[in-house]
């Protein structure tokens, strides 16, 4: 109380000033938001919608993070943008691309693994196509997304699997492609869903080729999110608050009804599609964001497919992976 019985009456901006008194406990106060600059490279894809389906549901902002997001066309163009220090925060790198380029002396550093696997990649034909399977693609160009990607590393090691000449090109992101497989620009198109299974269904294109058809993609994280390393070196703290509200988006992407509402809308599709994705491909085993699988074939593919000169030593990739702890 402000007032005791023996104390005068208070005047009115007396009273103001005690009731607010009252209402405002020490450390309430707004604390300022840490704002992070976000590259999503395949805006709508489900692996990259984490930081839109958080800052939507206000969970970013619980754990006093705002972010600023720009899409890219893939990987290749996110991983720029970080490495010049125009973005704080990339989201799904290729992980390949990723150790190579910290292989370079480049400031990135991964602080998160973003998807493990490569079933939720495909490769497609226009439905009137002569091309059958993925072994008819000798001499045919083939579709990637941008350079060091997973669409890219995963197309090598598909060809390496089947063992055919075809001419791997980028293409940018699903939507871009489609257009340029359906007016005949390329022989074959890539997608990841959301993106070309409407098509599928209807019968407009023929999947010959999934990510998973590669074996040595199986156990791999192929993607990764990653940081400038000047900003995880300044701001470290709230890099660890980022990846608390990561994990948390992702907890709610799965295991509540809101979350994949919130999704459907931002990716502008149906939720029973959203659901099938979900379900179909993405497993949430898949998005595990704590661990970076397969280092070992990640390495011998990145040495293969030239992105990488030699593996990383144990402290090298102890500095290039530097996932914050859960809290």
């Amino acid at each position: 109380m402000c007032r005791t019985p023996m104390m005068p009456p208070f005047s009115g901006l007396a009273l103001a000033l005690c009731m607010l008194a009252a209402t405002v406990s020490p450390g309430s106060a707004q604390q300022p938001l840490d704002t992070f600059k976000v590259a999503v490279g395949a805006p709508g894809n489900w692996d990259t919608s984490l930081p839109e389906v958080g800052k939507r549901a206000g969970i970013f902002r619980k754990h006093g993070i705002e972010i600023e997001s720009l899409f890219t066309n893939g990987s290749g163009e996110t991983m720029q943008t970080v490495i010049s220090g125009s973005i704080d925060i990339g989201i799904a790198a290729g992980t390949a691309a990723a150790l190579g380029a910290y292989a370079k002396g480049a400031p990135v550093r991964i602080i998160s693994a973003g998807t493990t696997g490569t079933g939720d990649l495909f490769w497609y034909v226009p439905a009137n196509s002569p091309i059958k399977t993925f072994k008819d693609v000798a001499g045919k160009t083939v579709a990637y997304s941008t350079n060091g990607a997973s669409t890219h590393t995963t197309l090598l090691a598909l060809i390496d699997t089947f063992k055919v000449a075809a001419k791997p090109i980028s293409t940018g992101a699903s939507a871009a492609t489609l257009t340029q497989a359906m007016s005949g620009q390329i022989d074959v198109g890539w997608a990841s869903p959301p993106f070309g299974i409407d098509q599928l269904q209807d019968g407009r294109i023929r999947l010959i080729a999934r990510g998973s058809d590669a074996p040595s993609t199986a156990d791999q994280t192929v993607r990764v999110h990653i940081v400038n390393a000047d900003v995880l070196a300044k701001r470290k703290a709230a890099v660890g608050r980022f990846m608390d509200a990561y994990r948390e988006a992702l907890d709610y992407l799965y295991n509540d009804p809101k979350g994949i509402e919130i999704y459907a809308d931002y990716a502008k599709i149906d939720v029973s599609l959203a659901r099938r994705i979900r379900e179909e491909f993405m497993p949430i085993a898949a998005m595990n964001p704590d661990k970076v699988s397969g280092l070992d074939s990640i390495t011998r593919d990145a040495i293969t497919f030239k992105i990488m000169q030699a593996p990383l030593s144990q402290a090298q990739l102890a500095d290039a992976i530097q996932i914050p702890p859960r809290h």
